[in-house]
């Protein structure tokens, strides 16, 4: 299969997508404190659009002729971050959030450049689309820590 690397590549994405929404859940059920109110809306906010972004990438791991990966042990093996301790303090389930979304990113760029190099502009466009949200999420919650300059 010609694109076996780039399908490989949006294997990782869903694996990390499915982690991270379950992290997100958990910080949303768990947050608490002063915020509590902005971050369980915010949780909340983000794991929806992560589920959107897991079935838009494994739709197009199927419309490529793969497989997407769909088993917890999978996703927890091959994702590009970890799964929620639970003993995180309201700050570091944002700080977390913030590398995560970086760390996604990365990934997310690796996989475009792929794409562009199999000359398959619409992953490449759905991808790009992911990296801009995910900016702008960043930027928002580093912003709510203060650590925008």
């Amino acid at each position: 299969m010609a694109n076996k690397t780039l399908i490989e590549q949006l294997n990782d994405l869903v694996a990390t997508w499915s982690v991270l929404y379950t992290k997100l859940h958990n910080y949303h059920w768990y947050v608490s404190g002063p915020s509590f109110f902005t971050l369980h809306a915010k949780f909340e906010e983000l794991y929806n659009e992560v589920t959107l972004n897991l079935d838009e990438v494994a739709e197009r791991i199927l419309t490529k002729g793969g497989k997407p990966v769909a088993t917890l042990s999978e996703h927890l093996q091959m994702s590009h971050i970890k799964e929620a301790t639970g003993t995180e303090s309201t700050e570091e389930m944002v700080q977390t959030t913030i590398n995560d979304f970086k760390t996604i990113m990365t990934a997310l760029k690796e996989a475009m450049g792929k794409a562009a190099e199999e000359g398959d502009d619409r992953t490449e466009d759905m991808l790009n689309a992911v990296v801009q949200s995910l900016e702008k999420h960043t930027w928002m919650l580093s912003a709510f820590l203060g650590n925008n300059q």
